[in-house]
């Protein structure tokens, strides 16, 4: 299956100017009828000028953001990829669970525990070279949310599409997401895997360090990341973007979540592999670069579009249709047109006379 894309995307923004344009337009239209109404009434104006139309500015007006549309497109290039060839890489499986449950929405880590979670996610991604990523969503129960694939661009879209909302069972299960963190490994490999656990570390539901020894006797290395504070923080509540509360427990009280080193600790441990903390700045993720780098890398084939071919000839060759068609385009009424508005305006006075 072919696929599509722009080569020079970043032209797309241009297309923020086709709404100023009309905006503008149409507070010129409104600023010169002001200006008629001044000079006289309206439908007097008109009458003295009966070549001119009222609809063919607003009609030349789209020809023109039809052909500023094709020209951005034509400029940034759509391409379709024409021949896919299977590229060997070296790297390691990466896999990370991220924490989507509602006590990473407490704010003792700006902008949230979860947004800051997501930009470093996102930092990491992008210092990653040939290994394979894949992400895991967790709170009470977990899922995969990104299985192994070394299409960057496409993770960090997932990525953003992440937040508490998205799974309904309450909770921080990290035995159950390192279980599902598993599933995404090979069998057969027993070293190359990473395993990345980003949460505050409030488990309260399963054996988190049993399913970690468990892991990492299949060859997972386990990294911990822990966000939040030791003197915690309350869960807020949102509606229609404003803080309306905090969360409360059965008895009324103001929950108050706080960072569980110890447990983090525990079972970055058990996978042989490092703790992180993340109670003010960004966390550190540069020694964790390099414990991945230092690992042992495999071979694998991933399939990838080799060759592009260039489409902008098409968007191009359609701008100039539209310009050369809004540029024969004029004001003036059309004279048949007008031919039957006369007659029809000559039988209408004839009936008001009889």
């Amino acid at each position: 299956m072919d696929i599509f894309r722009f080569e020079n995307d970043v032209f797309l923004y241009g297309l923020a100017l086709i709404p100023f344009f009309i905006l503008l337009f149409i507070f010129v239209r409104h600023r010169r009828r002001e200006l008629m109404e001044e000079y006289g009434e309206t439908r007097l104006i008109r009458r003295l000028q009966p070549d001119v139309s009222r609809f063919k500015p607003w009609f030349r007006f789209v020809l023109l953001m039809i052909t500023i549309l094709f020209i951005v497109l034509g400029i940034a290039n759509p391409q379709i990829g024409s021949k896919m060839e299977e590229v060997k890489r070296e790297g390691v499986d990466v896999v990370i669970a991220l924490d989507v449950s509602n006590s990473m929405e407490a704010e003792d880590i700006k902008p949230s525990r979860l947004e800051r979670a997501k930009k470093s996610i996102s930092r990491l991604i992008d210092k990653l070279r040939n290994d394979r990523i894949g992400i895991v969503a967790f709170a009470g129960t977990s899922f995969m949310q990104l299985p192994l694939t070394t299409d960057y661009s496409a993770a960090k879209l997932l990525l953003s599409t992440i937040d508490t909302d998205m799974i309904e069972t309450q909770g921080t299960a990290l035995g159950g997401a390192i279980e599902t963190a598993l599933s995404a490994f090979e069998k057969d490999d027993e070293k190359h895997k990473v395993l990345i656990i980003i949460t505050d570390g409030e488990n309260h539901e399963d054996d988190a360090l049993g399913t970690a020894k468990k892991a990492a006797e299949q060859g997972v290395v386990i990294h911990t990341i822990g966000m939040g504070s030791a003197g915690g923080a309350p869960i807020p509540i949102y509606k229609g973007g404003n803080r309306v509360g905090f969360r409360k427990d059965k008895y009324g009280e103001t929950i108050l979540t706080k960072l569980d080193p110890g447990m983090l600790q525990q079972v970055a441990a058990a996978g042989n592999g490092r703790f992180i903390s993340a109670d003010g700045p960004d966390p550190d993720l540069e020694k964790l670069l390099q414990d991945i780098d230092k690992m042992e890398k495999k071979e694998y084939g991933s399939k990838m579009f080799t060759e592009y071919e260039d489409r902008f000839q098409y968007p191009i060759a359609a701008a100039l249709v539209f310009i050369v068609f809004e540029f024969v385009v004029s004001d003036k009424r059309n004279k048949y047109l007008t031919a039957l508005n006369v007659f029809a305006g000559g039988n209408q006075r004839r009936e008001e006379n009889e």
